[in-house]
Formats: structure tokens, sequence, C-alpha cells
């Protein structure tokens, strides 16, 4: 298993901050979770991926874990695979949509379909987390 890799403070502070403190994928906030998010490599480091500024970015603890070392997925619609969502270089809004109700990620591409399934984003539990937190207006996040 592989060494954990040292990331300084000073980086961590970045990527939170170029990240607004919230999960690239999802868009929980560290606020609204009450505890920091981690930082995912986009490209593991079981694929070379390095401990660089261009290549990590914040994650929830939920979608860093069913996200691994995935960096592809089927799109239910095609079935092709595709790359999943990179956070650091694609636009959240031009990928992913919010139910009517804004407790649920619409995938609108392949790619934003592809990682609503591959990453779990819309799990009964958060779901249901959804619809309290929008009954208490602090949810859909607002770009």
């Amino acid at each position: 298993m592989n060494a954990k890799p040292y990331i300084s403070p000073d980086l961590r502070a970045r990527v939170t901050e170029q990240a607004r403190h919230r999960c690239g994928y999802c868009l929980r906030s560290e606020e609204l979770l009450g505890m920091l998010l981690t930082l995912d490599h986009l490209i593991p480091q079981s694929d070379g991926g390095p401990t660089t500024e261009e290549n990590l970015w914040l994650a929830c603890h939920q979608c860093n874990s069913y996200k691994g070392t995935q960096t592809c997925a089927d799109d239910p619609v095609t079935g092709l695979s595709v790359t999943l969502f990179n956070p650091r270089q694609q636009n959240w809004i031009e990928h992913f949509a919010w139910s009517e109700d804004g407790t649920q990620i619409i995938g609108i591409t392949p790619c934003g379909r592809a990682t609503v399934i591959a990453l779990k984003l819309n799990v009964p539990e958060i779901v249901v987390a959804r619809r309290m937190w929008v009954s208490a207006g602090w949810w859909p996040p607002q770009e």
C-alpha cells in the first residue's frame, strides 16, 4: 500500500480556497458538513498522478471514497466509457443540474451522467439530507 503523500498546509490552503471550501463533485461545503474535506488526486497516485496543485481538488469523504482510483465510467445512456468530471478543469453547471426540488444531481452530459452513477451522488441518505437543507434554505448551493 502506498504511503499517504505529504501535503503542505500551504498547498492544502491554496486548493481549499480554489475549491471554495466545497466538494468539487457534490458541492457540499465544509461549513455545511462541519468538517474539513479531503484532497482528491484527480489522476490517482496509483496511475502516476502527482501530489501537485494541478492534480488536487477538494472532495467530501463520500465522493472521494466512491471515486477511489476511477478516472472513467460508463455513461448509462450511450453505454460508452467516458472520463469522469474533473472539477479543476470543467465547469459543474455544464455537466450537472439540480432536480426541480433541489435534492438530486442530474447528469446532463455523458461525463455528468457517468459521474453521478460512479460517485453515487444521489444515494438515499444524501437525498434525505438535501431535502432538509432545502427546507432550511441552505440548498442547493448558488454558483
